[in-house]
Formats: structure tokens, sequence, C-alpha cells
């Protein structure tokens, strides 16, 4: 995993593509994460400044330095001087061509406010193997409004349309049935981080093959 793709570097912050299954940090019983891959390729080691799901493919940065990881950090937090797109494909074609979902989330707790934006860009239907049925999907661009755990899975799978693959908010008889079909990941991608102010930037990353089918 050492070979880890990297779509940008400076003396300030280091952007890597993460693939799907990888933890973003180390623990108990997790053999390769993120921060020990950046630790063994660059010295002093990059600072984490947010997150992503081990499911989840994409766009990941890191700091090189307290003083650059508190500025990202802030710029990440602060609405309006950077956007974080995804890409998702969810079951079903939500009403709506475009929305904000905005219900309120638990977070280890307490009750946080939460906003995720979508844009349907394509919607389709996927024949299922040995069914004589077909699952209707839509592929939609994702803005994030907060950065809740899980707020894209958890958001989508609150309004019915839960991201193909999520093996934890999922259809799970329908995931099921996709893995026949060799669909077997969770269905969501971070494309696009891009930075308005300060340190300004846009990366992006293609999907990963596996959403070929659909894209």
């Amino acid at each position: 995993m050492k070979n880890i793709e990297i779509l940008f570097e400076d003396d300030f912050l280091i952007i890597i593509n993460k693939p799907a299954g990888l933890a973003v940090q180390g623990g108990k019983g997790v053999k390769s994460s993120v921060d020990k891959i950046l630790a063994e390729i660059r010295a002093p080691a990059p600072l984490l400044v947010h997150r992503l799901d081990k499911d989840t493919s994409g766009i990941l940065a890191a700091a090189k330095g307290k003083q650059a990881a508190a500025l990202i950090s802030g710029l990440l937090k602060s609405g309006g001087k950077t956007v974080k797109q995804y890409t998702a494909v969810c079951s079903g074609i939500p009403a709506k061509k475009e929305g904000v979902i905005a219900f309120d989330l638990d977070i280890r707790g307490s009750m946080k406010n939460s906003e995720t934006r979508y844009k349907v860009i394509k919607s389709g239907k996927l024949p299922l193997i040995n069914e004589q049925q077909e699952t209707e999907y839509s592929v939609l661009e994702i803005e994030l409004g907060s950065g809740r755990m899980h707020q894209i899975r958890r958001h989508l799978a609150m309004i019915g349309h839960p991201v193909l693959g999520d093996d934890k908010y999922g259809d799970f008889s329908l995931n099921k049935k996709l893995r026949k079909t060799g669909i077997k990941r969770l269905l969501l991608h971070a494309a696009r981080l891009t930075f308005k102010e300060g340190h300004r930037l846009d990366v992006y990353a293609a999907p990963p093959q596996y959403f070929k089918i659909f894209i």
C-alpha cells in the first residue's frame, strides 16, 4: 500500500486518493492505515486534517506540520471556504432532482445540525443476476454543509435512498443481490476538494473502476 496515489503535494500539505477498504487511522486490529503509510513515506509524518470512512474511497488531505494543520482544519470547518464534493450511487430515484437533506444526526448522544446537498446527475436500471427483475439507481453529486460521522450514508438512508453497498445503513437484501453481479464495495467516493481561500487549490479524483457500470 506504500504506492498510494498522491494527487497533490507541496511544502504545506499532501493530498492522496485513498482506496476503499483502507482505514484512515491505526488502532487495535488495524494492520494498515493512512496515517501509518504517510509516516513511512514522509518525515516528519503529515497530520490528518479530516477523515473518510474506511469503505469510502477518494480525496484525503494531510498537513505538513502543526501550523499547516491548524490552518487547513480551520478552512475545512469554515462554511464557504472549502467545497467537499462526493459521488454516490444510491438505490432508487429521488423525487426531486436536487435538494437539501437537513435532518439532525445523533453524534455520541448529542443531536447535531447536519446538511447534505445533492443533485441527481444520472438515473438508470441495473439487471439483477438470477432475478427476474431490475433495480433502479441514481448517481448523485453531493456537497457537504457539515461533516458529521457517516453523514452522507445516514442522510440518504433516512430519505429512503441508501448508498448501494452500504453494509451499515443500506438495503441489506439488495446488497446481497448486488454482490452476485460483482458489486461488493460501498459506492461512495470523495471526488473533489476545493480550497477557495488561503491555500487556494482544486483537486479531483475520478471514481474507482467499480463505479464504471453506473457512470
